[in-house]
């Protein structure tokens, strides 16, 4: 994702812009609010219960901003990014935040010269599998790596690993159709 596009890209710039602004009176702001948006990030990939609060059309906007403001607070979440989320409830977009987080994170990288490495998974990865694929992926030749993950229950297991323009998928789905094919072919 080194170019992300929509609504969240235009989010992820807004913050990216005003935490340049603020850089010159606090220097670590940059590292701060990605801190604070792979935060909400975990949450958000660890918690179903807070996937469906922040994806759910039905709730109005005071209720949503109860609600995630509380979740906020506890997990210590600085201002810009709590501003950045109440804009986004206001406009009625907090069901791409994951996105916002994910195309800061990738905005970041790259002004950092790291690559970006999209994971998509079956189920959420562990802490341990991160640092494991991460680990792989150096000895691969690759520096710098961050993980941008995906979980997407249709690939039944194993992950799908795509870096810039090359595409490595290790997924039961795809072992699946190919031994499908293998066999059309046999018969």
């Amino acid at each position: 994702m080194p170019n992300p596009v929509g609504a969240p890209a235009r989010y992820a710039q807004a913050l990216l812009g005003l935490a340049d602004d603020k850089r010159a009176a606090e220097p670590d702001v940059l590292d701060r609010i990605a801190a604070d948006l792979e935060g909400l990030l975990g949450l958000w990939r660890d918690d179903a219960g807070f996937r469906d609060f922040i994806a759910d059309p039905r709730l109005g906007a005071a209720k949503q901003r109860a609600g995630t403001f509380a979740i906020l607070d506890r997990g210590g979440i600085g201002t810009e990014v709590r501003n950045l989320v109440g804009v986004m409830i206001t406009n009625r977009r907090l069901a791409s935040l994951p996105a916002v987080a994910q195309a800061f994170g990738a905005l970041l990288a790259e002004r950092r010269g790291q690559q970006t490495a999209d994971v998509t998974t079956a189920h959420p990865l562990s802490e341990t599998q991160r640092t494991q694929i991460v680990a792989r992926l150096t000895e691969a030749g690759l520096s710098g790596v961050r993980l941008s993950e995906h979980i997407d229950p249709s690939i039944l297991g194993g992950l799908i690993v795509r870096i810039g323009s090359r595409l490595y998928d290790n997924s039961i789905k795809s072992k699946l159709q190919r031994l499908q094919y293998a066999m059309k072919g046999a018969a």
